[in-house]
Formats: C-alpha cells, structure tokens, sequence
C-alpha cells in the first residue's frame, strides 16, 4: 500500500473513533454543542498522528507546531464558551427540526447531521497537514509567508474573540452590536483569522508535492466561513435581535479587514 494512501486510512480511522466516542458522549448528555470544540482540537489530532507517521520534516514540524497552537487555542476557547453557555441553540433547533420534521430519533440526527459531516469536513479541511509532510527538503519561502500568514490569523482570532467575550462580559452592552477593536474593520475578525491559518498552513503544504493538491481545503474553509455555517449563521441571528445591525453592516467590511465606510 502506498503510504500516502495508509497515512489517510490511519487518520481517517483515529478521527472517526473518536467522532464516534463523542457522539456516545453526546447521547448521553443529549446535548452536542460541545463537537464546536472538537472542530479545531480533531484537526490537532489529525495534524500530530500525521506527524507521527511521516517523522519529524522541516514542513512537518512547522505544520503541526501551528495547527497545534491554532487547535488549543480555539478548542479550548469553544470549549470554555460551552460550559459557560450550555446547549447551542443552532444545535437545540437543528435536532428539533429533524425529529419532528423527519421523525428522526435524536441518536439518528446528531449522527447523521453533526458528528459525521463534521468528520467529513474536517478530514477534507486537514489535508495540508497531513499531506504537507512528505519532504525532506529544507523550508523555503512560500513556507515562510504561509507561517507568518498562519500567526496573523491565529492572532487575529484570538484577539477578536477576547475582545468580544470582554464586551459581552459588561452588563451596560447587552443588546448593542459589537464595534470596536478589530470589530471596527471587519463583523467576523475571528472567522477571517480562521481562514487565514488555513490558507498560511496551505502555502507552507504547498512547497511539498503532494500538499500542493490539497487546495481544496482551504477553499472549502472559506466557503464555510463565509457562505455556509459562519457569516449567514451569525448575521441572520443579529438582524433578528440587534436593531443597529444593519447600520454596522452598511459601515463595516464583512470579511476582509478594511477601513469603516463614514456617514
């Protein structure tokens, strides 16, 4: 067996025990908010069984060392959030919708609609790190822009999520729209931040032969950010509840930072 072919079936078996094991948790809890903080700890599962199989590389180490930063910090900040704030209620409606819509039994739908798309999706997305370790040569510098490009993201995120979780924090700003810090420039600092780890992650899988085909995944990471579960999810919800919304989307960038318009 090739083994590029063995390092996928390996990390595809790892990710899906333990997706499985979540799930049994999940269960049990009756509850499965808590697969939001799997999201990025799986993907530092995924980048370290690759490292372990391929051996220590230059783009290897880099690779798993800012997937593995990137993992911690937003596993456990989406873990925290969880134990803070219970049930989700994106996942609350979602289960509810299934079962009484499809008549769908709650084991049916949290694994079918949750833990197994999210597997799904986070094998694709992993691909850079799990196909960018396959060379000995020495880093060059696409690899070097990718990191830097990685480390702002990983910066940018963290910081958008400190500055929002202070701003909800003082009891004066319930209800008002976030704007300020890297809120000012762009509505979804954390979101960008995410998307620019995975393209920085790409670029360094890229100087390897076989990283250099996983663009898809930072594509797909894209398009969910910004089309799919990210952006839509969140500024649908803040149309709804947040009267200065609209004003704060007509001034502010949605994705890309960027001066606010004035007037």
């Amino acid at each position: 067996m090739h083994p590029l072919i063995q390092l996928l079936l390996i990390n595809a078996a790892v990710s899906a025990a333990a997706f499985v094991g979540l799930w049994l948790i999940g269960l049990k809890l009756k509850d499965v908010s808590f697969i939001d903080s799997w999201w990025g700890l799986g993907m530092g599962l995924i980048a370290l069984t690759s490292w372990l199989q391929m051996g220590p590389t230059p783009h290897g180490n880099l690779l798993l060392i800012l997937c593995a930063v990137w993992a911690l910090r937003l596993g456990g900040y989406l873990l925290w959030r969880w134990r803070k704030n219970g049930p989700d209620r994106r996942y609350v409606t979602m289960m509810a919708h299934a079962q009484s819509e499809r008549g769908w039994s709650f084991a049916k739908a949290s694994f079918l609609l949750v833990f197994a798309l999210q597997f799904l999706l986070q094998f694709i997305i992993a691909l850079p790190v799990q196909l960018g370790h396959g060379s000995a040569a020495p880093l060059g510098a696409l690899a070097y822009v990718g990191a830097a490009i990685a480390v702002i993201g990983i910066l940018f995120e963290t910081i958008g999520d400190a500055q929002l979780t202070a701003f909800k924090a003082k009891p004066d700003n319930a209800g008002k729209v976030m704007d300020k810090g890297l809120w000012r420039f762009t509505r979804h600092p954390n979101y960008f931040g995410d998307a620019c780890v995975w393209w920085g992650l790409w670029l360094i899988a890229a100087q390897t032969p076989q990283g250099l085909w996983t663009l898809p995944a930072p594509v797909l990471m894209t398009f969910l950010l910004t089309k799919w579960s990210g952006v839509p999810t969140v500024e649908g919800r803040m149309r709804r509840k947040r009267p200065d919304y609209e004003a704060y989307v007509q001034r502010t960038s949605s994705f890309v930072p960027w001066f606010p318009k004035k007037g």
